[in-house]
Protein backbone atom coordinates (compact mmCIF):
# COMPACT_ATOMS: atom_id res chain seq x y z
CA UNK A 1 0.00 0.00 0.00
CA UNK A 2 1.10 3.82 -0.77
CA UNK A 3 1.20 4.18 3.58
CA UNK A 4 4.40 7.07 2.46
CA UNK A 5 1.81 9.16 1.44
CA UNK A 6 -0.14 9.62 4.32
CA UNK A 7 0.02 12.97 5.71
CA UNK A 8 -0.82 14.76 9.20
CA UNK A 9 -1.97 18.34 8.04
CA UNK A 10 -4.02 18.68 11.17
CA UNK A 11 -0.87 18.88 13.27
CA UNK A 12 0.47 22.04 11.55
CA UNK A 13 -3.25 23.36 11.15
CA UNK A 14 -4.67 23.34 15.07
CA UNK A 15 -2.85 23.01 18.40
CA UNK A 16 -1.84 20.57 19.90
CA UNK A 17 0.31 18.97 22.53
CA UNK A 18 2.79 16.76 21.23
CA UNK A 19 4.33 15.19 24.46
CA UNK A 20 3.61 11.61 23.60
CA UNK A 21 2.16 11.11 26.82
CA UNK A 22 0.23 8.09 26.98
CA UNK A 23 -1.68 9.57 30.84
CA UNK A 24 -5.25 9.72 30.88
CA UNK A 25 -6.09 13.28 31.34
CA UNK A 26 -7.23 17.33 30.06
CA UNK A 27 -5.44 18.77 27.70
CA UNK A 28 -6.10 22.02 27.59
CA UNK A 29 -6.76 24.88 24.95
CA UNK A 30 -5.52 22.05 22.51
CA UNK A 31 -7.50 19.93 19.80
CA UNK A 32 -4.88 16.61 19.45
CA UNK A 33 -1.86 14.87 21.43
CA UNK A 34 0.18 13.01 20.06
CA UNK A 35 0.10 9.57 21.21
CA UNK A 36 1.71 6.56 19.89
CA UNK A 37 -0.71 2.99 19.23
CA UNK A 38 -0.03 -0.05 21.88
CA UNK A 39 1.98 -2.24 18.85
CA UNK A 40 0.74 -5.61 18.37
CA UNK A 41 3.18 -8.53 17.20
CA UNK A 42 1.05 -10.98 16.18
CA UNK A 43 -2.18 -9.83 14.08
CA UNK A 44 -3.92 -11.56 11.65
CA UNK A 45 -5.72 -10.32 8.82
CA UNK A 46 -9.74 -11.17 8.95
CA UNK A 47 -11.09 -8.90 5.89
CA UNK A 48 -9.71 -6.21 3.53
CA UNK A 49 -11.17 -3.71 2.10
CA UNK A 50 -9.87 -3.35 -1.54
CA UNK A 51 -12.00 -1.72 -3.47
CA UNK A 52 -11.95 1.21 -0.91
CA UNK A 53 -8.18 0.64 -0.60
CA UNK A 54 -7.62 1.63 -4.13
CA UNK A 55 -10.53 4.30 -4.19
CA UNK A 56 -8.97 6.36 -1.23
CA UNK A 57 -5.45 5.98 -3.00
CA UNK A 58 -3.64 3.40 -1.28
CA UNK A 59 -3.60 0.64 -3.71
CA UNK A 60 -3.18 -3.05 -3.02
CA UNK A 61 -2.51 -4.85 0.35
CA UNK A 62 0.32 -6.57 0.65
CA UNK A 63 1.91 -8.90 3.16
CA UNK A 64 3.85 -6.73 4.81
CA UNK A 65 1.89 -3.77 5.53
CA UNK A 66 0.06 -6.31 8.17
CA UNK A 67 1.52 -4.29 10.61
CA UNK A 68 0.15 -0.99 9.57
CA UNK A 69 -3.49 -2.05 9.70
CA UNK A 70 -3.00 -2.76 13.84
CA UNK A 71 -0.91 0.01 13.97
CA UNK A 72 2.81 -1.36 14.77
CA UNK A 73 6.12 -0.49 13.19
CA UNK A 74 4.90 2.21 12.08
CA UNK A 75 6.77 4.23 9.03
CA UNK A 76 8.50 7.41 10.19
CA UNK A 77 5.82 9.74 7.99
CA UNK A 78 3.42 8.44 9.98
CA UNK A 79 2.77 10.77 13.25
CA UNK A 80 -0.17 9.17 15.01
CA UNK A 81 -2.33 11.44 17.26
CA UNK A 82 -5.96 11.46 19.14
CA UNK A 83 -8.54 14.96 18.92
CA UNK A 84 -9.59 16.22 21.78
CA UNK A 85 -13.23 17.23 21.56
CA UNK A 86 -16.15 18.09 24.07
CA UNK A 87 -20.16 17.77 24.08
CA UNK A 88 -23.17 16.44 26.29
CA UNK A 89 -23.37 12.79 27.54
CA UNK A 90 -27.01 12.12 29.03
CA UNK A 91 -28.45 15.42 28.53
CA UNK A 92 -25.48 16.94 30.45
CA UNK A 93 -22.56 19.09 29.65
CA UNK A 94 -19.85 16.33 29.82
CA UNK A 95 -16.75 18.54 29.18
CA UNK A 96 -13.59 17.28 27.25
CA UNK A 97 -14.24 13.91 25.98
CA UNK A 98 -12.25 12.69 22.79
CA UNK A 99 -10.70 10.22 20.63
CA UNK A 100 -11.03 7.34 23.36
CA UNK A 101 -10.25 4.28 21.39
CA UNK A 102 -9.61 6.13 18.39
CA UNK A 103 -6.17 6.90 16.62
CA UNK A 104 -5.34 8.74 13.61
CA UNK A 105 -3.10 8.15 11.05
CA UNK A 106 -3.48 11.10 9.05
CA UNK A 107 -4.77 11.64 5.59
CA UNK A 108 -4.20 10.61 2.15
CA UNK A 109 -5.12 11.88 -1.32
CA UNK A 110 -5.69 9.85 -4.54
CA UNK A 111 -5.15 10.45 -7.96
CA UNK A 112 -8.04 12.86 -8.32
CA UNK A 113 -7.52 14.76 -5.21
CA UNK A 114 -10.06 13.49 -3.14
CA UNK A 115 -8.87 13.23 0.88
CA UNK A 116 -9.44 10.73 2.90
CA UNK A 117 -8.58 10.48 6.72
CA UNK A 118 -7.41 6.98 8.09
CA UNK A 119 -7.92 6.15 11.79
CA UNK A 120 -7.69 3.19 13.84
CA UNK A 121 -10.31 1.79 16.24
CA UNK A 122 -9.08 -0.48 18.97
CA UNK A 123 -5.59 0.32 18.50
CA UNK A 124 -4.70 1.83 22.39
CA UNK A 125 -5.24 3.93 25.01
CA UNK A 126 -5.01 7.66 24.43
CA UNK A 127 -4.90 10.84 26.50
CA UNK A 128 -9.47 10.65 26.13
CA UNK A 129 -9.68 7.08 26.84
CA UNK A 130 -10.88 7.78 30.41
CA UNK A 131 -9.95 5.16 32.42
CA UNK A 132 -10.75 2.79 29.76
CA UNK A 133 -7.82 0.69 28.25
CA UNK A 134 -8.57 1.98 24.19
CA UNK A 135 -9.00 -1.86 22.66
CA UNK A 136 -11.50 -3.07 20.80
CA UNK A 137 -12.81 -6.67 20.67
CA UNK A 138 -14.02 -8.89 17.90
CA UNK A 139 -17.83 -8.88 18.23
CA UNK A 140 -18.01 -4.95 18.58
CA UNK A 141 -15.00 -4.38 15.20
CA UNK A 142 -17.26 -6.99 12.99
CA UNK A 143 -20.13 -4.95 13.51
CA UNK A 144 -18.51 -2.03 12.92
CA UNK A 145 -16.83 -3.35 9.63
CA UNK A 146 -19.92 -4.89 8.33
CA UNK A 147 -22.54 -2.21 9.37
CA UNK A 148 -20.63 1.12 8.23
CA UNK A 149 -19.97 -0.50 4.75
CA UNK A 150 -23.80 -1.65 4.83
CA UNK A 151 -25.08 1.78 5.53
CA UNK A 152 -22.70 2.83 2.72
CA UNK A 153 -23.80 0.48 0.10
CA UNK A 154 -27.43 1.93 0.94
CA UNK A 155 -26.62 5.42 0.22
CA UNK A 156 -26.18 6.83 3.79
CA UNK A 157 -23.08 8.68 4.47
CA UNK A 158 -21.14 7.44 7.24
CA UNK A 159 -17.25 6.15 8.18
CA UNK A 160 -16.10 3.40 5.98
CA UNK A 161 -14.09 0.35 7.34
CA UNK A 162 -11.36 -0.32 5.88
CA UNK A 163 -9.96 -3.47 7.08
CA UNK A 164 -10.55 -5.62 10.19
CA UNK A 165 -7.71 -7.61 11.92
CA UNK A 166 -7.37 -9.41 15.38
CA UNK A 167 -4.72 -8.35 17.35
CA UNK A 168 -3.12 -11.57 18.93
CA UNK A 169 -4.04 -10.15 22.55
CA UNK A 170 -7.31 -10.99 24.54
CA UNK A 171 -9.39 -8.57 26.20
CA UNK A 172 -10.99 -8.25 29.33
CA UNK A 173 -15.06 -7.20 28.84
CA UNK A 174 -17.91 -7.31 31.13
CA UNK A 175 -20.41 -8.58 28.02
CA UNK A 176 -23.74 -8.26 29.85
CA UNK A 177 -22.53 -5.40 32.62
CA UNK A 178 -23.38 -7.91 35.54
CA UNK A 179 -19.95 -8.26 37.03
CA UNK A 180 -18.70 -11.39 35.42
CA UNK A 181 -15.87 -9.96 32.97
CA UNK A 182 -14.58 -12.86 30.41
CA UNK A 183 -11.63 -12.82 27.82
CA UNK A 184 -12.90 -12.01 24.26
CA UNK A 185 -10.69 -12.17 21.38
CA UNK A 186 -8.98 -8.29 20.65
CA UNK A 187 -9.46 -6.90 16.89
CA UNK A 188 -8.68 -3.32 15.31
CA UNK A 189 -10.58 -1.89 12.48
CA UNK A 190 -9.40 1.10 10.23
CA UNK A 191 -12.06 3.25 9.56
CA UNK A 192 -11.84 5.95 7.03
CA UNK A 193 -14.09 9.54 6.41
CA UNK A 194 -13.90 12.65 4.17
CA UNK A 195 -12.95 14.11 7.52
CA UNK A 196 -13.35 13.51 11.29
CA UNK A 197 -13.82 16.70 12.53
CA UNK A 198 -16.70 17.14 14.55
CA UNK A 199 -18.37 19.69 16.57
CA UNK A 200 -17.15 18.34 19.92
CA UNK A 201 -14.33 20.23 18.73
CA UNK A 202 -15.97 23.55 18.25
CA UNK A 203 -17.49 23.31 21.84
CA UNK A 204 -14.18 22.42 23.18
CA UNK A 205 -12.69 25.85 22.24
CA UNK A 206 -15.50 28.03 22.90
CA UNK A 207 -15.50 26.04 26.38
CA UNK A 208 -11.96 26.74 26.98
CA UNK A 209 -12.03 30.20 25.73
CA UNK A 210 -9.72 29.43 22.95
CA UNK A 211 -10.89 32.00 20.66
CA UNK A 212 -8.36 32.13 17.76
CA UNK A 213 -8.33 28.23 17.42
CA UNK A 214 -11.93 28.61 17.29
CA UNK A 215 -11.91 30.42 14.51
CA UNK A 216 -9.58 28.63 12.62
CA UNK A 217 -11.83 25.75 13.04
CA UNK A 218 -14.86 27.61 11.50
CA UNK A 219 -12.75 28.64 8.61
CA UNK A 220 -11.46 25.18 8.18
CA UNK A 221 -15.08 23.18 8.42
CA UNK A 222 -16.63 25.90 5.93
CA UNK A 223 -13.47 24.90 3.29
CA UNK A 224 -13.80 21.05 3.63
CA UNK A 225 -17.75 22.07 3.56
CA UNK A 226 -17.17 23.81 0.01
CA UNK A 227 -14.63 21.42 -1.17
CA UNK A 228 -16.56 18.74 -0.77
CA UNK A 229 -19.50 20.04 -2.73
CA UNK A 230 -22.33 18.81 -0.46
CA UNK A 231 -25.55 20.21 -1.62
CA UNK A 232 -27.85 18.39 0.88
CA UNK A 233 -30.00 20.94 2.60
CA UNK A 234 -28.81 20.21 5.59
CA UNK A 235 -25.25 20.73 4.70
CA UNK A 236 -26.67 24.13 3.01
CA UNK A 237 -28.38 24.89 6.77
CA UNK A 238 -24.90 23.94 8.65
CA UNK A 239 -23.15 26.53 6.52
CA UNK A 240 -26.06 29.01 7.11
CA UNK A 241 -25.53 28.52 10.89
CA UNK A 242 -21.28 28.85 10.65
CA UNK A 243 -22.13 32.46 9.22
CA UNK A 244 -24.51 33.32 11.92
CA UNK A 245 -23.13 32.14 14.65
CA UNK A 246 -19.37 33.12 13.75
CA UNK A 247 -20.94 37.02 12.73
CA UNK A 248 -23.04 36.73 16.47
CA UNK A 249 -19.61 35.78 18.33
CA UNK A 250 -17.37 38.73 16.23
CA UNK A 251 -20.73 41.58 17.29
Amino acid sequence: MNIEQIKQPFLKKFPGDFSNNPTQRGTPKVLFATIEPTGFEQPQLIAFNEALSEEIGLGKFEEKDLNFLVGSHLPDNIQTYATAYAGHQFGNWAGQLGDGRAILAGEITNAVGKKTEIQWKGAGATPYSRRADGRAVLRSSVREYLMSEAMYHLGIPTTRALSLAFTGEDVLRDIMYNGNPQYEKGAVVIRTAESFLRFGHFELMFAQGGRTAYYRICLILRLKITSLKLFHPISRNIKIFLKMYVTARQT
